[in-house]
């Protein structure tokens, strides 16, 4: 039934004292990266929009396409604007911010010998 020892000894506190503790349920879990640093997107904005033109076809629904990868603008947030590599979300998530963003990240190309 999920019950232990804290649960039993919590319902007991309850009964005795006529107080209902209230579980802030909605506190637990991670939070997203835009809760935890507000000023991301937009910090994430200004050091691509140097790299970053307009498509020249229309044919995308992105606003841009960048030729910047991911891991550079990892790169540029830790080393240009002072955020610690920890406590950046993964690559994963910084392409759905992009992304969200209006940005469509290229792949770099190989070069052919």
């Amino acid at each position: 039934m999920g019950w232990n020892r804290h649960s039993v000894e919590l319902g007991l506190h309850e009964r005795r004292t006529g107080i209902v503790c209230v579980d802030n349920y909605q506190a637990r879990g991670r939070h997203s990266s835009v809760e935890i640093l507000p000023n991301l997107e937009s910090d994430m904005r200004s050091s691509i929009d140097a790299q970053a033109q307009a498509d020249p076809k229309f044919q995308s629904t992105f606003l841009y396409n960048a030729r910047i990868s991911t891991r550079a603008v990892q790169e540029t947030l830790v080393s240009k604007l002072g955020y610690h590599q920890s406590e950046l979300p993964s690559r994963q998530t910084l392409v759905e911010i992009l992304n969200r963003l209006g940005y469509r990240l290229k792949k770099h190309k190989k070069p052919s010998h």
